[in-house]
This record gives C-alpha cells, structure tokens and sequence, in this order.
C-alpha cells in the first residue's frame, strides 16, 4: 500500500510500505492483551504489609480466658486489633504476563495500520527545527493540521525537537527504537518521518 507524505509548499507524494505492517487487519482482542501486558510489565509490585505472625509483640496473651467479662484474645496484634497484622496481607509480586514476540509484532502492526486506515498517521520527510523553541513546534504541527495531542516518531533521537516538545503535556517525541503499544493507544494522531516509517517496517517484518 502507499501512505501519502505531506509537505508543506510542494506537491504530495506517496510512500510504497509494507501492506503486512500497515494495512493488517485490526484484531482489538490482541491489542488489548498486549497494551495491558504492557502496562503491568511497567508496575513495581512492591507493595508489602505484614501478617499476624510477622507483627512485632503480640506473644503473650493480653488477659486470662475466662472471668474477666471481655471477649476472648489470645494476641494484642490480632487483624481485628489497632496495630495488629495484616488478615490478607498484601506481598511483593510479579505482575508481567508473557506476551511473545508474534503477538507483540502482531498488535503493533494492527495498531499502525488502524491509524493510517483512520487518517490518524501523517507521514512527512523530516521535522526540522531553527531552534528548540516550542512556539515553533505549536506552528509547524499547526501547518499541519493536527491537534494538540500528538506522537511524533523519529528516526533517532534529536536533541532540538525534544526540547521543543517538552513544555508540550500531550505532544511526545520518541525515538523508533523507544516505540511501544502504550504510546501509540494514548495518542490520537502520530506524526511520522518517512525513514521512521522504514525502520518501523524492519523491526516489525
């Protein structure tokens, strides 16, 4: 299939890609699976609360059995107690899910060719910058027509375009190398450089 590259002052022309990476068939099922995956690879999973048993003091018994009028106890750190443990005490886990590279390949091709069968993948020959000012970002994504809340991939990281989309809260810049399902799902339009497209192709063939 053919993406159209835009360009500012001349004519537009046409890209040859890959109908396997941008013309897929969207599976929402698999893109799902993975954008979760994703998510949960990223948490800490750290969280830890202590148990009755592991509760410091509690190892003797607060009053007798029997005769005192107040409800049996066997320990001050009982879960029902102030300051005791933990009935269900949560434990450091794990919460990555095993997604293999078939399937990951699978969903961002289903995701990239989504985009470009919505219009929401513009394709351009480079994004250059005079200096690392955001104003002059806002005017170039302005000339283009996209809105504020956009995903601009590159071939390699450039140090004046990220910068310049810093001060920008729905405007990221990523490297190919740095691209992931999570950007691609939050960001309603992605702008693309025709070499970032290419080595899109490569990584996902």
């Amino acid at each position: 299939m053919k993406l159209k590259v835009v360009s500012k002052g001349a004519q537009a022309q046409d890209i040859e890609v890959s109908d396997a990476t941008f013309a897929r068939e969207y599976n929402e099922s698999l893109v799902h699976q993975v954008v979760v995956a994703y998510r949960n690879a990223g948490r800490a999973g750290t969280k830890a609360q202590k148990t009755k048993a592991e509760v410091r003091g509690g190892g003797i018994k607060p009053w007798r059995q029997k005769g005192t009028g107040q409800a049996r106890a066997g320990s001050i750190r009982s879960p029902i107690w102030v300051g005791g443990g933990r009935a269900f005490a949560a434990k450091p886990r794990d919460f990555a899910q095993k997604v293999n590279r078939k399937m990951y390949r699978g969903a961002m091709q289903a995701m990239l060719s989504e985009l470009a069968r919505t219009e929401r993948l513009s394709v351009v020959n480079g994004i250059e910058l005079e200096a690392p000012k955001t104003k002059l970002l806002v005017q170039k994504l302005g000339e283009l027509k996209l809105g504020s809340n956009v995903l601009i991939l590159i071939e390699a990281h450039d140090e004046k375009l990220e910068l310049a989309a810093r001060n920008l809260p729905y405007v990221d810049v990523l490297p190919v190398s740095s691209l992931d399902p999570l950007s691609l799902a939050r960001h309603d339009h992605v702008l693309a450089t025709a070499g970032a497209v290419r080595l899109i192709e490569e990584r996902l063939a």
